[in-house]
């Protein structure tokens, strides 16, 4: 896919959502679904729930540059929603469905998006920020939360993280 977008500040970006959109399915490559929800005596996210978070995160900034798409997996994730104690999360299978269908929309629509759409505010509880504000925060969060995966990988008795 091309990562030249329409507006040159955004290509730095690009390369990364193109980077993140592959290191996600490679972060969650061979981990089973039990693994995916133990949180292993701690309080921390799981898997399954990091994974839907970034799920959710695509599609809401999707649906900041238009994109009318409904996700299968986003019923827990309304309205930032925290973990869930004893919840059951979506299986990774049907997350990383929801990642390949929103991830090409959402890149023709970064790709496509002018100067003038990212500079638009948005409002949030508490602040306001830019479309570009927010495409930068969605990008910082991915890769930290990939990084979250890939340090429960090894918690879990997983080989690390394959770059390749």
């Amino acid at each position: 896919m091309s990562v030249e977008p329409k507006c040159s500040k955004l290509y730095g970006f690009m390369v990364l959502y193109e980077m993140q959109t592959d290191f996600l399915l490679r972060a969650l490559d061979g981990i089973k679904e039990t693994d995916a929800q133990k949180r292993l005596d701690t309080k921390a996210n799981h898997i399954a729930w990091i994974t839907g978070s970034v799920v959710s995160g695509r599609y809401y900034l999707a649906s900041l540059l238009g994109i009318d798409a409904e996700f299968l997996t986003g019923e827990l994730f309304k309205d930032n929603h925290g973990i869930i104690d004893d919840a059951t999360y979506p299986s990774l299978a049907d997350f990383k469905r929801d990642w390949k269908s929103i991830s090409s929309l959402l890149h023709d629509a970064l790709i496509n998006a002018s100067e003038e759409k990212l500079n638009q505010k948005i409002e949030m509880p508490g602040m306001e920020m830019t479309l570009f504000d927010m495409i930068s925060f969605t990008s910082y969060r991915e890769a930290n939360c990939i990084g979250q995966i890939a340090l429960w990988r090894r918690l879990l008795g997983y080989a690390g993280m394959s770059y390749m």
